[in-house]
């Protein structure tokens, strides 16, 4: 099923309240560092020093903090977009870059699709699933099929097997499995251990979506 002209799919994994919770807390965050920081250039440079020692702490946290709150990633007419501070934009169709990327944070396994190519160069980062433990969050099921057509649609042999991995999801999502029994969950869990961020090799993904028979 192709995705229809015009239509705008979400692709935020968390929703806007969880979103907003996050930014905040990075907010006070940067406020609470800068006033610790400022205080301790103070001592020495009076005033002056610590304005600037928040400044240069508080500012970019706070910047930080705006963009997670602005930030939101779409789907339309086969190109990925992305707004945060500005908005950036890969065509899936003449992207030149298409992995899959797992990050480990704090025990959360987060499964996402890396993009990247023309119309301006840039990457973005689709989340496709997070997962503790035996549960977790995935990506809603009309966000997946139209990223599973739109990938379809590629006509790269790589991108037909990522294409299938995420057709694959859908179907045990279908038959109710629960999340330990998913494809994004086992790949997840499949990937070494002891790294934050790491690129999954084509091959491997390969080797793993014809083992989902």
């Amino acid at each position: 099923m192709s995705e229809p002209s015009g239509e705008r799919v979400g692709l935020d994994l968390l929703d806007r309240a969880s979103v907003r919770k996050r930014a905040r807390n990075v907010m006070i965050a940067g406020l609470v560092l800068g006033a610790a920081f400022g205080g301790v250039v103070g001592l020495v440079a009076g005033p002056v020093g610590f304005a600037v020692g928040i400044a240069v702490v508080a500012v970019p946290l706070l910047l930080l903090a705006w963009s997670e709150a602005r930030k939101t990633t779409w789907l339309s007419d086969g190109r990925v977009s992305v707004r945060a501070l500005g908005t950036r934009v890969v065509d899936l169709r003449t992207a030149d870059r298409l992995d899959v990327v797992i990050t480990d944070l704090r025990g959360m396994r987060t499964v996402s699709l890396l993009v990247g190519g023309p119309p301006q160069g840039k990457a973005i980062s689709v989340a496709l699933a997070m997962y503790a433990g035996t549960g977790g969050r995935e990506l809603e099921v009309l966000a997946l099929r139209r990223i599973a057509d739109a990938l379809a649609a590629v006509g790269s042999g790589h991108a037909l097997v990522l294409s299938e991995l995420v057709v694959a999801q859908l179907r045990s999502e279908a038959r109710g499995d629960p999340a330990a029994a998913r494809p994004l969950y086992q790949l997840a869990s499949a990937a070494p251990q002891g790294r934050v961020a790491q690129k999954l090799h084509p091959r491997a993904v390969a080797t793993f979506v014809t083992s989902l028979g």
